[in-house]
């Protein structure tokens, strides 16, 4: 499937410019797997889970979820309930995908649904409360591999927003669309490049309406090994 243009991300920019911290994630992960879904039921207000598709549960425009987001997507079901997680995709379920054929074969794959609607991230916004039948969108977590789409959709309404890098990354990223791929890049670089703007981005994280921050609530699934940050690519 091919991806028209999302104008509703470039007219997002400019209040991204406005409000650089539209683009800052509440929580940056590696993948889904390493979010703590219990502790956003329990400790963050959080009634349900809007996952991105491509490079966030599968690999670009593929059926399949991806083995590092199976455990996550299993998780995000088993504490919230299948009613509870769905997709918000900017290929599957919009007006690129006629008749929503894709959607309903992204459905019975991962057994999830596919929120259909007519504006791409950032926009769409109503439709996403209508489906989940919520009024309050900071009872909803948006989990995304993308900063002007994901992540801004998600801060301009006060969701919980957690950035993941990328499912598939170089050769196995050739699918992948290529604009997306360069904006990916970019957004990433900026932000968590080592220099002195995404250094002194990361200290101005959005706040959100349940969430106390990651030293009263950490989000991350605690492991045994701590492993140093790096600098994502495409």
């Amino acid at each position: 499937m091919v991806q028209s243009l999302n104008t509703k991300a470039l007219l997002a920019l400019a209040s991204v410019v406005r409000r650089p911290a539209l683009m800052v994630p509440h929580v940056s992960l590696d993948n889904v797997s390493q979010l703590h879904y219990q502790a956003l039921k329990d400790r963050c207000g959080i009634r349900a889970v809007i996952f991105d598709k491509d490079n966030t549960l599968t690999a670009p425009y593929g059926m399949d979820i991806h083995p590092d987001a199976s455990a996550g997507l299993q998780a995000a079901k088993d504490v919230f309930g299948s009613d509870n997680v769905a997709i918000m995709s900017n290929s599957a379920g919009t007006l690129d995908d006629p008749e929503y054929e894709d959607a309903r074969k992204i459905e019975d794959a991962l057994g999830i649904a596919v929120i259909r609607h007519d504006e791409k991230k950032p926009g769409g916004l109503q439709e996403v409360l209508d489906h989940f039948h919520v009024e309050d969108p900071a009872t909803l977590c948006m989990v995304g591999d993308r900063l002007l789409t994901d992540v801004v959709f998600g801060n301009l309404y006060g969701m919980l927003t957690v950035h993941t890098l990328p499912l598939c990354r170089g050769s196995d990223n050739v699918q992948d669309n290529k604009v997306a791929k360069v904006i990916r890049t970019v957004e990433n670089k900026g932000l968590y490049g080592d220099w002195f703007g995404g250094r002194y981005m990361l200290t101005k994280r959005p706040p959100h309406k349940f969430w106390q921050g990651e030293e009263e609530c950490p989000l991350r699934l605690p492991t045994d090994i701590d492993v140093p940050p790096t600098t994502p690519t495409s």
